[in-house]
């Protein structure tokens, strides 16, 4: 043995310290390990031991990438055997081992005893006697161990065992394969079945070198979902981020050069992602780590759990054994603060439990990603669902800030995703889990200002509502920078159910044209909603959906039939008026205004409704009776006391209805009757007159109001005569169809024209513009329109005025003064038109006029005079008549009312009397 001392081919021996205990986490190759102490406080240091007096075939080694001509060195035979054989013996276990020397270069060479001292098995001999390993040439048995490793080489010799059997000991050669061609393909071919493997090398936390088995792949596999602390590069050193280390370590101690297996579950950008399976997890040798886990241990939900990793969103999908036990890991490592979570504070950490999770009823659906509920308080709380964003318009059309945008109908998918929400969540009570709460945030060049948000997961019937929301295409999921946590609680199934929409193309994801809503808005426009009115009469009850409540009885509603938007009044109420805003001041409500338009909002908002359309008002507002499974939104404003009958009522077959839910309200006293005291009713004893007015009332149809109270009628006698002249004259019509443009219109030609429903009607040029606009009308109706030349042609001899005259006659009401006030006058023509537009009544001449006969003119069912009913709401004044026959008129001859309204404060009295006694310059007196 001294000799061998000074051989060329041994360095020079020295006695080391006396024997140390450690563990082996890793074997390098058939004569050389790695061992270290026990941790505290952090990673243990380790120490490479070299096996003396032995030598064992090198493992493979690949070409430095440095060096472009260098080779691949192949494994030397029986040098993998060797590797494995320690490997299974030692990984994991404690060693003994003794220093014997140690070269210049640092290199230790010494004795390594399987156990916790010296007595146990000697590793180096195990290796000879199995044939793995041989002793160093040179090395003489000149004393007891040399002795021993002679016999125990001599010994395998004879035995023939490993490198000493017949053969060349090829077979013990790997063909190790450093690189994929095809990755992804390599990935979907195994179709996430587990692969044995061995780890041989732990990059950080969460990424490592694993050779797969039989075939020999070497490749490195990221842990799928998750993320650890990682080493940056600096210069020429390594900095590790916070826990960088221990989370290393942690892996290390669990994995390295463990026999476990790995589901390859999916490759992103050439990385190949992977979920290890390892037996005896719990080592106990890791500083923090748990004695007696699992045997079947996963090391990502150990990495989370212990607070060494993150989720990370872009790979949590793939994780096979669900996304929800990753992000419950990570959860418990997040409420324990452990480790990288240790300054973490929950996004509603602030909030008490009450608020974090409640039920609530769904109010409103604002456009596709915000809701309106109505707490137990009875309070409103906008909610907005966590982690998605509402389809939005893209490229130039964005940019476009002239142009007008509806975004509900404007914005592809908009419109089907606010129905969804709409059909889903309307007036249902739904649970609510709060995620975060978004802080305000100011305005800047690109966003806009934005307040307070509070954002949760809604679910109803244990849906998730924004989820089913995503996977029908008609929402996105946000994407968030990876240390963000306000973020929904069910995040991945989010982003599952958009990878899903995705590959089926739903919505926003489809190839097929975008659906396009041409939505026509009439509110406010006149000479449409005119063009409308015949067919919504027509239609009866038609079917709508109350897109916004103005007040109580006024409201804006879709007709998905007629694919339009119209204002509709109520009929046969009056209901309190709310706050308006006005040049110079704002008016303040009537009592009653807010909880009036608060009922009808929880009533019908955003509810399928129907509705009967009677008539329309001067500025082109229909008016007419809406019903709500089965409730009549009138009559229930009145039960509840929120509103008054208005006189038209009286012909409506909802009278009886609302005359007694008014009756209940009065005797309850409540709300705009909680100061109503009843009068006692004076018996009138009639007082016979000689009537010196005529009365001969004829039965007319009303077709058209203009806006300074006059009217046009038709005579119901000859309305037979009038359809067959109109059937003919179509038929000639379409018979002989003129030729467009060939009719050249002058002021005062009769024609005919072609009206909004395709329909040809009889008509007179008033006047002809430059630039093609021709005024004319309607001589069988009384409503006038503006058309280009193209939609007017001669009309026929055989259907001229001489044949049939004009039926359109015009009127006026005798008795009264139209207010000379824009406004006053507008509300008294409004209920004009509501009252007998398109109805039939009765009619009487009273007297002639400038211009046109003034008339009277009564309901045809309920007799009760119209001109009346206006002065009683205080819309009209009665007018002085100094005609002996008329004289009892105004006072309590014909009509049997009084001057002034009853009830005073009505309209045009409300600021009180507003008439000057004795006033004879101003042309009346009182």
């Amino acid at each position: 043995y001294a000799r061998s001392i000074s051989s060329p081919c041994s360095p020079r021996r020295a006695r080391g310290p006396p024997s140390e205990l450690s563990v082996s986490p890793q074997v390098l190759s058939g004569c050389a390990i790695i061992v270290r102490g026990q941790p505290r406080g952090g990673p243990p240091p380790e120490r490479q031991i070299n096996l003396s007096n032995i030598r064992a075939g090198n493992l493979a080694r690949r070409a430095a990438a440095s060096q472009p001509d260098a080779k691949d060195t192949p494994d030397e035979p029986w040098g993998f055997p060797a590797r494995e054989f320690l490997r299974k013996k030692l990984i994991g276990k404690e060693v003994c081992f003794t220093v014997e020397y140690k070269t210049p270069q640092g290199r230790e060479y010494g004795m390594v005893y399987l156990g916790k001292d010296t007595s146990g098995e000697n590793i180096a001999e195990s290796l000879v006697a199995e044939g793995l390993a041989s002793r160093r040439e040179g090395i003489r048995a000149n004393n007891p161990e040399q002795s021993r490793l002679a016999e125990l080489e001599e010994q395998a010799r004879s035995a023939k065992k490993g490198m000493w059997s017949e053969g060349s000991g090829s077979h013990t050669v790997r063909d190790l394969k450093y690189t994929l061609e095809n990755p992804r393909h390599f990935v979907d071919s195994l179709h996430q079945k587990p692969v044995n493997a061995i780890i041989e090398h732990v990059r950080d936390g969460s990424v490592v070198r694993a050779l797969l088995l039989p075939d020999f792949y070497l490749v490195t596999v990221m842990l799928s979902g998750i993320k650890c602390p990682t080493f940056k590069r600096e210069a020429d050193s390594e900095v590790p981020e916070p826990f960088a280390a221990e989370a290393k370590f942690f892996t290390e101690s669990r994995l390295l050069q463990r026999d476990v297996q790995i589901v390859l579950e999916s490759c992103h950008n050439q990385n190949i992602l992977g979920t290890i399976l390892h037996p005896a997890s719990g080592t106990g040798d890791t500083p923090g780590g748990h004695r007696g886990l699992p045997e079947n241990g996963n090391i990502t939900e150990l990495l989370l759990k212990e607070g060494f990793a993150r989720c990370v969103d872009w790979s949590i999908a793939v994780y096979t054994r669900g996304a929800d036990k990753l992000r419950a890991a990570e959860r418990f490592a997040k409420e324990r603060k452990l480790r990288i979570w240790r300054d973490y504070v929950a996004p509603t950490a602030n909030l008490d439990q009450k608020d974090k999770q409640f039920v609530a009823k769904v109010m409103q659906v604002l456009n596709a990603d915000a809701i309106v509920v109505k707490l137990n308080s009875g309070d409103h709380k906008t909610i907005h669902l966590s982690s998605i964003r509402p389809p939005r318009l893209e490229g130039d059309i964005a940019q476009d800030k002239n142009r007008k945008l509806r975004p509900l109908y404007d914005i592809p998918y908009m419109f089907e995703a606010r129905e969804f929400l709409r059909k889903k969540l309307i007036g249902k009570k739904v649970n609510v889990s709060v995620d975060y709460i978004r802080p305000a945030s100011s305005a800047t060049e690109t966003v806009p200002a934005f307040s307070e948000r509070t954002c949760a997961t809604v679910s109803i019937g244990g849906i998730n509502i924004a989820e089913a929301l995503v996977s029908k295409g008609l929402a996105t999921v946000l994407r968030y920078r990876q240390d963000d946590d306000q973020r929904s609680a069910h995040y991945d199934e989010l982003l599952a159910a958009e990878a899903r929409a995705i590959k089926n193309g739903k919505g926003l994801h489809s190839k097929k044209e975008v659906p396009i809503h041409r939505v026509a808005d009439i509110s406010g426009d006149t000479q449409k909603a005119k063009q409308f009115l015949p067919f919504l009469q027509r239609a009866g009850r038609s079917e709508a959906v109350v897109e916004y409540v103005f007040s109580g009885s006024r409201l804006k509603l879709f007709l998905p039939k007629e694919t339009c938007l119209i204002t509709f009044l109520l009929a046969g109420i009056e209901c309190p008026r709310g706050a308006r805003n006005v040049p110079g001041l704002t008016q303040e409500g009537e009592p009653f205004s807010e909880e009036a338009t608060l009922f009808t909002k929880e009533l019908v908002l955003q509810r399928e409704v129907e509705v009967e359309v009677e008539s329309m008002d001067k500025a082109g507002n229909f008016i007419g009776w809406l019903h709500i499974e089965g409730v009549n939104l009138s009559v229930a404003l009145v039960e509840q006391a929120l509103s008054r009958v208005h006189f038209t009522a009286e012909r409506s077959p909802y009278c009886k209805a609302l005359l007694a839910a008014q009756d209940a309200a009065k005797q309850r006293k409540e709300k705009v009757w909680s100061h109503y005291e009843e009068t006692p009713v004076e018996e009138v004893v009639p007082v016979l007159e000689e009537k010196e007015r005529t009365a001969n009332y004829k039965p007319v149809f009303v077709t058209e109001i203009t806006d300074d109270l006059h009217f046009y009628v038709q005579d119901v006698e000859t309305g037979a005569q009038l359809e067959k002249l109109m059937e003919n004259m179509r038929a000639e019509v379409s018979a002989h169809p003129p030729v467009e443009g060939s009719f050249a219109p002058r002021r005062g030609d009769f024609c005919i024209a072609k009206f909004v429903d395709g329909e040809w009607y009889r008509a007179r040029v008033e006047k002809v513009e430059s630039g093609g606009k021709v005024h004319i009308f309607y001589i069988d109706y009384g409503n006038k329109e503006t058309l280009p030349p193209t939609r007017l042609a001669a009309l026929p001899p055989a259907f001229s005025p001489r044949v049939l005259p004009p039926q359109a006659t015009e009127y006026t009401f005798a008795f009264i003064q139209v207010p000379q006030d824009e406004e006053a006058r507008a509300d008294a023509v409004d209920s004009v038109v509501r009252d007998i537009q398109n109805t039939q009544c009765l009619l009487n001449v009273e007297h002639l006029g400038p211009g046109c006969p003034h008339v009277t003119l009564q309901f045809a069912d309920s007799k009760s005079d119209v001109g009346l009913g206006l002065v009683k709401e205080g819309l009209v004044m009665v007018e002085p008549r100094k005609e002996r026959q008329f004289q009892k008129v105004p006072r309590a001859g014909f009509w049997g009312a009084p001057v002034t309204p009853c009830p005073p404060q009505l309209n045009l009295w409300r600021y009180g009397d507003f008439r000057a006694d004795d006033a004879d310059e101003f042309g009346y007196s009182r």
